[in-house]
């Protein structure tokens, strides 16, 4: 079993998971970024998830800089929590991976769609080359060293 970190991984993947890899991360995102959710109250109620369980998230999306907090109120004292440019940059992951779902894990038609706002068209999610363009085959896809890689670990790989 994978534990909360992955610090024996050198991988970019690993290291997004520590922040947004646990299930309800990637809802709470979602709420914001398509349903424009900012408010605790909202979250909790629209998720049904626990409250301390969405503080804990909400409080690490702040500390990782992927949400900031704002009050709105005085008295009482209360907070809305807004995507910054980190948080809005999650987008095309959650794109993605509608994408994924709607093709291998929903019975029959997709239930949301994303479409440009400024056009109304279908929004998708691609892999492009920067050379050849859209790669849709994924066996043609390669992971390689790349120059964050520790030398010490570039070392055990040889």
């Amino acid at each position: 079993m994978l534990g909360r970190t992955y610090d024996s991984q050198v991988c970019s993947i690993a290291r997004a998971l520590e922040v947004i890899g646990e299930r309800w991360s990637l809802l709470i995102v979602r709420d914001a970024l398509f349903g424009g959710t900012t408010r605790y109250g909202d979250f909790q109620r629209n998720l049904g998830i626990a409250t301390n369980v969405l503080k804990a998230r909400l409080d690490g999306f702040v500390e990782a800089g992927i949400m900031r907090r704002r009050k709105y109120s005085e008295q009482p004292e209360l907070y809305e929590y807004l995507l910054t440019d980190k948080g809005r940059a999650l987008a095309p992951a959650l794109v993605a991976l509608t994408e994924w779902g709607d093709r291998w894990a929903t019975d029959g038609e997709p239930p949301i769609l994303y479409t440009h706002s400024v056009c109304g068209a279908g929004i998708t999610q691609q892999t492009v080359c920067a050379h050849c363009g859209r790669v849709d085959d994924p066996t043609e896809i390669q992971a390689t060293i790349g120059p964050g890689m520790p030398p010490e670990r570039m070392a055990k790989k040889a």
